[in-house]
């Protein structure tokens, strides 16, 4: 049974037990890098559903584990990704258990711009094969919104920007703000919780995300994937309003419409009621002009009427219409008549054509009705002379061969 206090000499040199040796090297190196800066390629990048991210660092020859407890990615203002070279802080720690090392990481940082738009690209790439840029997942901005969504910090400029273009252009609308970090560590989970709790609402008609402009660093919150995915599966059509002209995020690709800072975003998501006090007075004007005209030719109508003979002599007119009627009158009588007369011969000829047709009367002209066996007998050679026959005369029946 092995003993954890053994220490002896074996062919002149000490002998450790496992865990020994194991705690002897893990207070070595953890002394020796309490705090060390390494550079490296993240690969295996997995966030746990704690909240830890576990990755390793590597290079063209060797790879090191590593661990970022939650307390710390917190403040790490993007999303690592495998592929992308950074630079950790930390420490390195030994998991005596396994016999393992890795890097504690309190810190983590791209190394350079670079790195940050090579994540861009890959990110954009990603999200333009899965169909999220597609022009037929915009939703329609409507034209006159009564409520209007705003993601954005409360204490930048762009929130003052925005309120002061509503006020000036359609005051009547109501701006409901949902704040949130618009950079730093957590600045992305903000964003996507702020629109989380405006998409609960149904009388929101449009959102804005907005924030000023700033470095790549600085909007790096509008270029992470957590953040596009919900833009995408908003039920309210999202305006995007970040950073300055030359600015582009991820979040814009994805909005139903991009405009190029806050403000213009506030513009185009409500009209001007100067624009629409001009367009009211314009109808107004060709509604008026309309109606006059209407009146204009009306009146002129009226006055040719009125000047016209008939008008002059009205019992001329009267006269000349009551004989009209007379004449017509006489014509509808003429034809009823006539149409009398035409079905009343029809009606005789008929009625003559039915009387021709009468059994008495044929038999009454000397014509003998010839039965046998219950039936009419029409031909000679139905006749059968051994079978009793009944004869219909006009005045009585006569029964022959009983």
């Amino acid at each position: 049974m092995e003993n954890p206090e053994l220490d002896f000499e074996y062919n002149g040199n000490q002998v450790f037990t496992v865990s020994e040796i194991s705690k002897q090297i893990k207070s070595v190196l953890e002394g020796i890098f309490e705090k060390i800066s390494v550079v490296g390629e993240i690969s295996n990048f997995k966030p746990h559903v704690s909240g830890h991210w576990y990755f390793s660092l590597k290079d063209s020859d060797s790879v090191i584990n590593c661990t970022m407890w939650r307390g710390f990615n917190n403040y790490v203002f993007f999303t690592p990704q495998d592929g992308m070279k950074v630079i950790v802080t930390g420490k390195l720690t030994v998991y005596p258990p396994r016999g393992s090392y890795q890097i504690d990481v309190k810190s983590i940082k791209p190394l350079g711009v670079g790195e940050l738009q090579a994540a861009y690209e890959k990110l954009k790439q990603k999200l333009f094969a899965e169909g999220l840029f597609d022009e037929v997942y915009k939703k329609r901005i409507p034209a006159f919104p009564e409520k209007i969504g705003l993601v954005t910090s409360i204490d930048g400029a762009a929130f003052q920007d925005m309120t002061s273009v509503a006020k000036r252009r359609f005051p009547i609308v109501e701006l409901v703000i949902a704040p949130c970090k618009v950079q730093g560590p957590g600045a992305a989970e903000s964003i996507v919780e702020s629109l989380k709790e405006l998409n609960k609402r149904n009388d929101i008609d449009v959102i804005i995300v907005a924030r000023g402009g700033g470095s790549l660093e600085d909007l790096w919150a509008f270029n992470e994937e957590i953040v596009a995915r919900e833009i995408f599966a908003s039920k309210h059509p999202v305006i995007c309003g970040i950073g300055h002209e030359i600015d582009f995020t991820i979040a814009d690709f994805v909005a139903d419409l991009r405009a190029p800072t806050p403000s213009v975003a506030m513009e185009l998501a409500i009209p001007d009621q100067n624009e629409l006090f001009s367009m009211i007075n314009e109808l107004s004007d060709s509604v008026i002009k309309k109606v006059n005209g209407i009146i204009d030719s009306h009146y002129i109508l009226l006055q040719n009427i009125n000047n016209s003979i008939g008008f002059r002599s009205p019992f001329d007119k009267i006269k000349l219409d009551s004989q009209k009627i007379d004449n017509l009158l006489i014509k509808i009588d003429n034809s009823v008549n006539n149409l009398l007369f035409q079905k009343e011969k029809r009606l005789f000829y008929l009625k003559n054509l039915i009387d021709s047709f009468d059994i008495k009367k044929i038999l009454k002209r000397g014509f003998v009705l010839v039965k046998q066996d219950s039936k009419y007998i029409s031909r000679k050679n139905l006749y059968d002379i051994s079978k009793p026959s009944e004869l219909e005369f006009y005045d009585g029946k006569l029964k022959i061969g009983e």
